[in-house]
């Protein structure tokens, strides 16, 4: 009895990153990839187009990131089976993953089976989890961590990454096709929800959680 292809999209900002992903995907006879993205708004019409099996998303890509493309495809398909592959090996960011609906977190500094085995495992319905990120999260459970970041919805996650960005705010509002006013108003309520009255409290809160890096300046 034949079986058929599991069918991926695979988004990514960079092609020759794509390129890499579908040589190593395609490796596997029982995967192909279907349809590529290099950003959200067209990863949303390319799942439109093909109707893949398995999404496989990058958290950082120009405007828009992946958690809200996975928010969005969620809402156009509840059942969707999206996974997220980036580099970001963080506790924030996976939780952020799954709160927006995504059913895997790989990180790319893990072995290259370790996605192909993620990609079957989304696709049977279970979830995927690399050994990294597993660690992180046991680690936060045992250590009790909690952070208001937690309390935030996907949307004003990925404007908040936008803001520690440094976009301004009518980019922000074009990327996400709302009005500055509202990008406004997502703003005053990121920073009250975070426990901040500045942009400057709030840029040294995402530096205590990891989400920016300091400044490195030479001697």
């Amino acid at each position: 009895m034949m079986t058929s292809n599991i069918r991926v999209l695979l988004v990514d900002d960079h092609a020759v990153v794509r390129q890499g992903y579908r040589r190593l995907i395609e490796m596997h006879r029982d995967i192909e990839v279907v349809a590529e993205a290099e950003d959200a708004a067209s990863g949303y019409k390319a799942f439109k187009d093909a109707r893949p099996d398995v999404v496989v998303v990058d958290i950082s890509m120009p405007g828009r990131g992946g958690i809200d493309l996975v928010r969005q495809i969620r809402q156009l398909n509840s059942e969707a089976r999206v996974l997220i592959f980036t580099m970001h090996a963080s506790a924030t960011y996976a939780q952020q993953a799954f709160n927006a609906g995504a059913r895997g977190y790989v990180t790319k500094s893990s072995p290259p089976e370790v996605l192909v085995g993620a990609i079957r495992s989304v696709y049977a319905g279970r979830p995927a989890l690399c050994a990294e990120i597993n660690e992180v999260f046991a680690t936060s459970r045992l250590c009790g961590e909690g952070t208001a970041l937690d309390e935030l919805s996907p949307r004003e996650f990925e404007v908040l990454r936008m803001i520690l960005d440094a976009k301004p705010t009518d980019e922000i509002a074009s990327a996400f096709n709302l009005s500055p006013k509202t990008i406004a108003n997502y703003h005053y309520e990121i920073k009250s929800k975070l426990g901040v009255r500045s942009d400057i409290e709030l840029v040294y809160f995402c530096m205590r959680q990891g989400l920016v890096k300091p400044v490195e300046t030479g001697s």
